[in-house]
């Protein structure tokens, strides 16, 4: 099948109390091993793209990419998407360019002007066919060009999602709850330890989100910075030379909770990055004589195979959903 919007994906979603993966992609193994995936296990899935993945690989070559995905695995749906969409401009881009699905973020800006932008955005995107994410409410830390310091955080409102929804016409709303984006979620100090010692975050704000769902029903509600942080992959980065201290993120359990909601949508990205990075610096130490970029892709994309597979069925509920 060609590439779909997320309409259809996320009622089924929201319906059947599952949730969407919206995995970054950046290269062609990350593309691979995320839809050798969820094909094998039948599972819906967005391939998103930021900016700085635009940046870093050009537009071009990763709609290529999913292209050539959709080619490779035409029995499950695949929406392209455009992951935190800066300015009218990027999303204008990325929807004249091939996207299915954009997200304007204007979260950082007041109310009203936050309508404002993201109306100017839905208009243009469902004149082409598009559907469009929006944001309410910021989330700290790092991805990518979006930087917000732990201060300058602040969860979602429920009494202004009814206004924005009616106002700016947008398909689904990204809320904040308490993720946060980067492998580094968490200070220490905002953690507890539990008895082996491993830092712990504060839970999610599910009150929130409960009361943003009583006010919007049946509306696709999607969460950002929702990387688990795999501890193994955290681990074997460490013991091959990396410095990650205290790197954690959103418990598991956690995000299947929220999928059992409204949550039709939830994005990974830090995971993949640590799994891909992990598997490379193991196997440099162990083949230190080796050299070529087959050798080592080839099994740092099977490691995000199997991390996207065990999300795919034990976090997003979605294996199956195809």
């Amino acid at each position: 099948m060609p590439l779909v919007t997320t309409t259809e994906m996320f009622k089924k979603a929201y319906d059947g109390g599952y949730a969407i993966g919206a995995f970054n992609v950046n290269n062609m193994e990350i593309v691979q091993g995320i839809t050798e995936a969820c094909r094998e296990e039948k599972a819906p899935v967005i391939l998103q793209v930021s900016k700085g993945a635009r940046a870093y690989a050009n537009h071009t070559y990763l709609v290529k990419l999913v292209e050539a995905a959709v080619i490779e695995c035409p029995e499950i749906p695949i929406a392209l998407h455009l992951d935190h969409g800066p300015d009218f401009e990027t999303c204008k881009a990325c929807i004249d360019g091939g996207f299915t699905s954009v997200m304007i973020d204007a979260s950082s800006k007041p109310f009203a002007e936050n309508i404002e932008i993201t109306k100017k955005v839905v208009e243009y995107a469902h004149d082409h066919g598009v559907v469009v994410e929006a944001e309410l409410g910021t989330l700290a830390g790092i991805e990518d060009d979006v930087k917000v310091a732990a201060h300058a955080a602040s969860y979602t409102r429920p009494e202004e999602v009814e206004e924005f929804v009616s106002k700016t016409g947008c398909d689904s709303l990204a809320i904040a709850i308490g993720t946060s984006h980067g492998a580094y979620k968490f200070t220490a100090a905002q953690c507890t330890r539990n008895e082996k010692g491993i830092l712990v975050p504060p839970p999610l704000r599910f009150d929130v989100l409960e009361e943003v769902s009583r006010r919007l029903p049946g509306f696709p509600i999607v969460l950002h910075g929702s990387s688990s942080v795999p501890q193994n992959y955290v681990k074997l980065i460490n013991e091959n030379g990396g410095k990650m201290p205290d790197a954690v993120g959103i418990p598991e359990e956690q995000l299947r909770h929220a999928a059992e909601l409204s949550v039709c949508k939830i994005n990974i990205d830090s995971d993949l990055r640590l799994a891909m990075t992990g598997t490379i610096r193991e196997f440099f130490n162990e083949h230190p004589d080796k050299f070529d970029p087959r050798e080592y892709l080839k099994p740092a994309r099977a490691n995000i195979k199997e991390l996207v597979r065990h999300k795919l069925v034990d976090v997003l509920g979605c294996a199956g959903k195809a």
